[in-house]
């Protein structure tokens, strides 16, 4: 199990580099020609273990502009981790984000609700679809597949599916589900959410400080399988502070959560259990997010779903939709770290397929591989030499930085 816890109560260059030869051309998403010797880009040291490069890829819809971080997890002054704003609920550019924690390059991350127009007057939180830890410390777990923000799920794939890295530095795909539970006056109760912005139907859920200061209506709203379906008007609010009930609402609040307390929300047959609940009453409170095969507890972990797997592309991948793409693979069996962002200049734009993502990252030496957020929030950023501040190396395109919950950081020293 990892992160239990118990409480009471963002350059453009469109030069082919010279090293890109040694791959061939790519099924279905081929390699441009060779550039004139003047053009040739070379590979650029970031910090050491961390170098940038970029290049051109003929894609099934045009060229496209490839950036990509190698990150050598090996190497002692190398260290990776989640780049967040603080909070679950709240989102900052990444490279904002990258240049307040000091971190030498990085990329966007999950996927994240981004819009409420499908429940008018209901908050969008920007909190992230998948499950996140950083510095080994629990943020949050996964929503429902129903309640996705993002392209529909290759088939096999779920929420729960992360990249990671682990306390050893080895990278990971795996998956992180939710286990927990509320007790009260003998009653135990699942818990079905740990500061998320959709909670299953008839459950109940857990917003710590970790949370933010967003909304908590936003969690329920939807169902299992419809995102657009209305908000509950069945739901109930207990606030748990020092092991006991403090308070509690027929409407789920807002506003910041103090350390050492715990919200929980209810909706349909979880709020008529919270509604047992009296004021004064003990409630304990355990929560944590279990590993499907890692027994190594992770450091880093955010969400995404899986394109590659053991070398081999997924099967089902969708390989008609080309768009700005984001992906993170792991190679050398988790020693080495590569990161990709799509260019979104309008040069570029018609980006590449899904397909055609699983099957760069195998070329580029990959063995595993997640899609992360794409379109306007695909985001590489890097620091220049001599530069104590990153610089965003693609063209975002939105024209530019959007704001994201979380991103994966590449440190050094």
């Amino acid at each position: 199990m990892t992160g239990r816890h118990k409480r009471r109560g963002a350059g453009r260059g469109r030069a082919v580099l010279a090293f890109l030869t040694a791959f061939g051309a790519l099924a279905g998403a081929a390699l441009a020609g060779a550039a004139p010797a003047d053009a040739v880009q070379k590979r650029v040291r970031v910090a050491p273990g961390v170098t940038y490069e970029h290049f051109d890829i003929q894609a099934a819809k045009g060229v496209t502009h490839a950036h990509v971080l190698k990150v050598d997890l090996g190497n002692p002054r190398v260290q990776v981790d989640l780049l967040y704003a603080g909070a679950v609920a709240s989102r900052a550019q990444v490279s904002r984000m990258a240049d307040a924690q000091g971190a030498v390059a990085g990329v966007n991350g999950d996927f994240f609700n981004i819009t409420e127009t499908q429940h008018p007057g209901v908050e969008a939180t920007g909190a992230s679809v998948g499950p996140a830890i950083t510095a080994g410390r629990t943020l949050k777990a996964a929503v429902p597949n129903g309640q996705r923000f993002g392209p529909e799920l290759p088939p096999g794939t779920t929420t729960e599916d992360v990249f990671g890295v682990g306390t050893d530095g080895r990278a990971r795909l795996d998956r992180l589900a939710l286990d927990g539970s509320v007790r009260a006056s003998g009653t135990r109760l699942p818990l079905g959410g740990l500061n998320q912005y959709a909670l299953p139907v008839g459950s109940v859920g857990a917003f710590t400080s970790e949370w933010g200061s967003a909304s908590r209506v936003r969690a329920t709203c939807g169902t299992d399988t419809d995102r657009a379906a209305p908000c509950s008007t069945d739901t109930y609010e207990v606030t748990v502070r020092d092991g006991k009930v403090a308070s509690a609402a027929d409407t789920p609040g807002r506003g910041p959560i103090a350390a050492g307390t715990t919200v929980l929300v209810g909706r349909e047959a979880g709020a008529q259990q919270l509604r047992k609940f009296s004021t004064g009453e003990p409630v304990e409170i355990e929560h944590g997010l279990v590993a499907a095969t890692s027994g190594v507890p992770y450091r880093l972990a955010l969400g995404g779903y899986p394109v590659l797997s053991g070398g081999r592309p997924l099967p089902g991948l969708d390989d008609t939709a080309s768009a700005v793409r984001t992906a993170v693979g792991l190679a050398d069996d988790g020693r080495r770290m590569l990161l990709l962002a799509l260019d979104g200049d309008t040069a570029y734009r018609s980006g590449m397929t899904i397909a055609e993502v699983a099957d760069t990252m195998r070329r580029l030496g990959s063995q595993d591989a997640l899609s992360l957020d794409g379109g306007g929030s695909s985001t590489l950023v890097a620091r220049k030499s001599g530069a104590t501040t990153v610089s965003v190396r693609n063209h975002p395109s939105g024209g530019a930085e959007r704001a994201v919950p979380n991103g994966i950081g590449v440190f050094s020293g």
